[in-house]
């Protein structure tokens, strides 16, 4: 005689459920917390007050006054400002095609199998670790007119260096008759611009080895020369590369602040508005005369600009930049 027995589903309540699913979310809002109240505190809050600042004036010592949108109306006929923002636009346009060209060189020129890749590749980017102001002080010996290496170098074969950091180049005439000039500083914070592209020849040496060689050899089957090979294969492959490393270069170019700062305030005699930036201005309205309001109206015209920018860049790139599936 046999007998069956019936086993009894085991059902979990669903309260029990919602509680656990509680107690998870509750875990790993305690886990985000030091992020979240980090963002909050150091981040979206001084957002906010930095806002509220440009609507007002703003001495520091004194307590806000509201003046509504008068601080962005105010920068449109601060004539100090104005060429403070033509003088960082014209450094950004020199300095991000040069130092994309620059750094596209040495990557493919790095991208060689060659004997002791690995301490160029060092060697390049090296500069990039070396703090601002450091790098800024090197340099104000590099440049000086006397005794500074470059231009004992170019004396020793036969060349009379330039005054870097208080001289002015000319580049002819303009309309009017009046000489065209520029002062070398700004050249020289060009040069040194050019010094720190060791991080984007890494990006960019780590996208040419991504890109396949089935499709250089295709191209060499198809008959095409190294410039035609490098237009049609390499740089539609290494695109997104270059996009992003353009779009860092612009936001860097416009917030350029270390360097001109101190090489202003190490050389005595020399012109201080050669080297006055858009955040040169910025901080002087904020830490020399105290108008915080007016250099908070300044940061947001700065991230505005920014923004534009870089969802320009994103616009125009629809077409030009190419992304491998998968």
């Amino acid at each position: 005689m046999s007998s069956k027995s019936h086993a009894k589903p085991i059902v979990k309540p669903i309260g029990g459920q919602a509680s656990n699913a509680r107690t998870e979310n509750a875990a790993g809002w305690l886990w985000a917390s030091p992020w979240v109240v980090g963002f909050l505190g150091f981040m979206l809050l001084p957002i906010a007050m930095s806002f509220y600042y440009s609507l007002t004036e703003y001495p520091l010592l004194e307590k806000p006054i509201f003046i509504g949108f008068d601080n962005y109306a105010s920068l449109l006929s601060d004539g100090v400002f104005l060429r403070a923002v033509g003088r960082t636009a014209l450094y950004a346009l020199v300095t991000i095609p040069l130092s994309t060209i620059l750094a596209l060189v040495i990557a493919g020129m790095l991208s060689a199998r060659v004997r002791a890749g690995g301490f160029f590749q060092a060697a390049v980017f090296l500069p990039t670790l070396v703090p601002m102001a450091a790098s800024a002080m090197v340099w104000l010996w590099l440049f000086n007119a006397k005794d500074g290496l470059i231009n004992r170098t170019l004396a020793a074969i036969g060349i009379e260096g330039p005054n870097w950091l208080t001289g002015t180049i000319t580049f002819g005439t303009d309309a009017a008759g009046q000489p065209i000039q520029m002062p070398w500083a700004f050249l020289s914070v060009v040069i040194i611009a050019l010094w720190g592209v060791g991080q984007a020849v890494i990006v960019y040496l780590a996208a040419l080895r991504e890109v396949p060689t089935s499709l250089y050899e295709a191209a060499a089957i198809d008959g095409m020369g190294p410039i035609r090979r490098f237009m049609s294969v390499t740089l539609p492959m290494i695109s997104p590369m270059i996009l992003f490393n353009v779009i860092t270069l612009t936001i860097g170019s416009l917030q350029v602040f270390v360097i001109p700062y101190v090489i202003t305030k190490a050389t005595p005699g020399g012109d201080p508005r050669s080297l006055y930036f858009f955040t040169s201005a910025m901080y002087d309205n904020a830490f020399v005369y105290a108008q915080m309001g007016y250099a908070s109206a300044m940061a947001w015209v700065q991230l505005l600009v920014t923004l534009i920018l870089t969802a320009g860049m994103f616009l125009v790139s629809k077409n030009l930049v190419h992304y491998r599936a998968g």
